[in-house]
């Protein structure tokens, strides 16, 4: 007899954790394969640490193939879904075309950079969301601080050492915190330099991390201000150039480095689907999955699904909410073939941790609201219970970064055309 076939699209934090636990549930008894575009799951709250030198990037990217046991991998790009017929068909690497059909779907292809309609923007800024955007702003940093100490034009230096982060939620407040300590060590390897590299922090709403506790709010804008990035609410960009960004209060800032930390939007590939979405996620039931088609699942942040602890909203795309969600469609997936009983995806937020760099760290585990070095300790065990893999060498980074010198070297390995903002697949460099 055959064995029905499950096919995750997506190996991000729903899409790995569906396939982890649909494979021990379902031990053996059902084909269960993994499309991606990258053959490793990437721990994307780390990224700030790898643009700043603390941890290298193959720690944060988690092999497919060695961690899902009895998982088939497939690398590839879904570019289509015949729902009628059962089948996804997708882009090999090397441009081959292929197919694969179902018996059981899971669409957890994640979300991309979000876009504003601002001048220059796509044509200036760069993302960030991926391994490869990480990697280039790493270099791009080294580069531009090195480039800086050669101009012999103040202006151009101080142009040069400025760094412009929009977006003052979680990833962009933890890249100005991080990348103000990062350029601070360059600086201290180039004491012709005299100036201080500038970061900025910018966003429309009324303080950093507006999602998160107020008092976690209160204690990144302490560590922000301690360390001098300038923290401007209220404020976001009205015009990018080559020259640098006009803001919408007026001012011009010099610079050669837009970071765009927005927010995220949906994969462009949900829109392909011809399914009923919510702002451009798929809507699914309170059991995850899409309406009219029972063997279609959904989750993660491609997924509109209901908040049962909010009526009558979504919940929010988030890693809690995603991985939480994988691990339900792997149960519910395995109910609809007779084992257990469907649930209803509920979960409560058990708190936050963000990570502010050296010593700094914000965190409410189950609301208890911390603050430094207590923080600091929960946020890297949070980080370490929740990596699926790599754990000790994670660890023994940071225990490096805290005891030597961090050596900041550009490779050169991401070219800037390879990370353009405007990107459905910004975790796969662009080809020219």
């Amino acid at each position: 007899m055959t064995k029905p076939r499950v096919v995750i699209v997506g190996a991000g934090f729903a899409g790995y954790h569906a396939a982890k636990t649909l494979s021990r549930l379902a031990k053996d008894r059902a084909e269960i394969v993994v499309l991606n575009a990258t053959d490793y799951f990437l721990y994307l709250p780390l990224l700030p640490e790898v643009a700043a030198g603390v941890v290298e990037p193959t720690r944060i990217s988690v092999p497919l193939a060695g961690t899902l046991d009895g998982v088939r991998i497939v690398v590839g790009e879904a570019d289509h879904v015949d729902l009628q017929n059962r089948w996804v068909g997708f882009t090999q690497p090397e441009g081959e075309r292929n197919r694969l059909a179902y018996d059981r779907l899971v669409l957890a292809v994640g979300s991309v950079n979000k876009l504003l309609p601002i001048p220059g923007v796509t044509e200036y800024a760069h993302g960030f969301r991926s391994l490869p955007e990480a990697l280039f702003l790493h270099d791009h940093v080294v580069r531009q601080i090195e480039l800086a100490e050669q101009a012999a034009d103040p202006a151009e230096q101080q142009a040069r050492a400025t760094f412009v982060v929009v977006g003052a939620g979680y990833t962009g407040t933890e890249v100005a915190a991080h990348g103000q300590l990062f350029t601070d060590r360059l600086m201290a390897q180039r004491p012709r330099l005299t100036i201080r590299p500038r970061w900025m922090l910018l966003d429309v709403a009324p303080r950093a991390l507006p999602e998160l506790d107020r008092r976690m709010s209160d204690t990144a804008h302490r560590v922000l201000d301690r360390r001098g990035v300038d923290v401007r609410m209220g404020t976001s960009v009205a015009v990018a150039t080559a020259d640098g960004v006009k803001l919408t209060d007026g001012d011009f800032v010099p610079t050669c480095s837009l970071i765009w930390c927005v927010g995220v939007r949906p994969d462009p590939f949900v829109a392909q689907l011809g399914l009923r979405t919510e702002k451009g996620r798929l809507v699914t039931d309170e059991y995850l999955n899409v309406p009219g088609f029972p063997e279609v699942f959904a989750c993660g942040d491609a997924a509109a699904v209901p908040d049962l602890t909010r009526p009558g909203q979504v919940c929010t795309m988030t890693a809690q909410h995603a991985q939480r969600q994988g691990k339900l469609v792997a149960h519910n997936i395995a109910a609809s073939y007779g084992q257990g009983t469907r649930k209803s995806y509920k979960h409560h937020d058990l708190g936050w941790v963000v990570d502010l760099g050296g010593r700094d760290a914000a965190a409410n585990p189950l609301k208890v609201p911390l603050s430094g070095l207590p923080a600091k300790a929960v946020t890297r065990g949070y980080h370490l219970l929740a990596m699926p893999g790599n754990r000790p060498r994670i660890a023994a980074d940071w225990l490096l970064d805290a005891t030597l010198p961090r050596p900041a070297v550009q490779l050169g390995l991401v070219p800037a055309h390879a990370v353009p903002l405007e990107s459905s697949t910004p975790e796969v460099p662009a080809r020219v």
